[in-house]
């Protein structure tokens, strides 16, 4: 198994807007570390740190959390669930870790990456995307950093529909019916459709709701 990036944190035992306010004026940012059971403990990690892991990460990549918490260090397996944003200068200034046990499946979403250039396009077609994201099944250890598609054979008014895109060994797409992901269109006939919204989240295959919310108000 190769080497797991680590992230350090510290437990947060000072809870509400006031600690957290300082915090982030020292250049730390308040979390929340929730393990698979449904268990949470407040936590602090360093922002710049946190950039840098969540940059290499994104959302569903394993990495290890080593946290320090009433003197003794712990290190656990787990994943950058949500990291919440700034809305003005988009520092980070909370995030949600997932801790996550490595010989069960969880539920997560991994984006599609396309590869190649359309021979339609080439004919003055233009690539759609319509799906950004798919939701699959797996261990921790086996999440693709991404989908793969290529789209190099598509020509004009041909989609590549989910039942098509290949998924690596161990991973086992989420849909109900055999939605188009990508396709090449006309120019004329381009029309402005309805959004999808992106898949989020993660769950442990079998268990019932969701991680709460961070109790205390930030």
């Amino acid at each position: 198994m190769a080497e797991l990036l680590k992230l350090n944190v510290q437990e947060r035992t000072e809870l509400g807007k006031g600690p957290n306010r300082r915090l982030r004026a020292a250049g730390m940012v308040p979390g929340i570390y929730y393990d698979a059971k449904g268990a949470n403990i407040p936590v602090k990690v360093a922002m710049v740190p946190l950039q840098k892991a969540y940059e290499k990460l994104g959302n569903a990549q394993v990495f290890d959390l080593v946290m320090e918490k009433g003197g003794q260090t712990e290190t656990k397996p787990a994943l950058l669930w949500r990291v919440r944003n700034e809305p003005v200068k988009g520092f980070p200034e909370h995030v949600d870790f997932f801790g996550v046990d490595l010989t069960k499946e969880i539920k997560i979403a991994v984006h599609f990456e396309l590869v190649g250039e359309a021979k339609g396009v080439k004919l003055g077609g233009i690539l759609e995307q319509y799906r950004e994201n798919i939701e699959v099944v797996c261990k921790p250890m086996a999440i693709p950093s991404s989908i793969v598609i290529d789209v190099t054979d598509l020509d004009v008014n041909d989609n590549i529909h989910i039942e098509n895109v290949e998924f690596p060994e161990g991973v086992t797409p989420v849909f109900d019916e055999n939605y188009a992901v990508v396709g090449v269109i006309m120019a004329r006939e381009e029309e402005e459709g309805e959004g999808e919204e992106g898949l989020e989240g993660l769950e442990v295959e079998g268990a019932e709701g969701e991680a709460s919310e961070e109790a205390d108000s930030e």
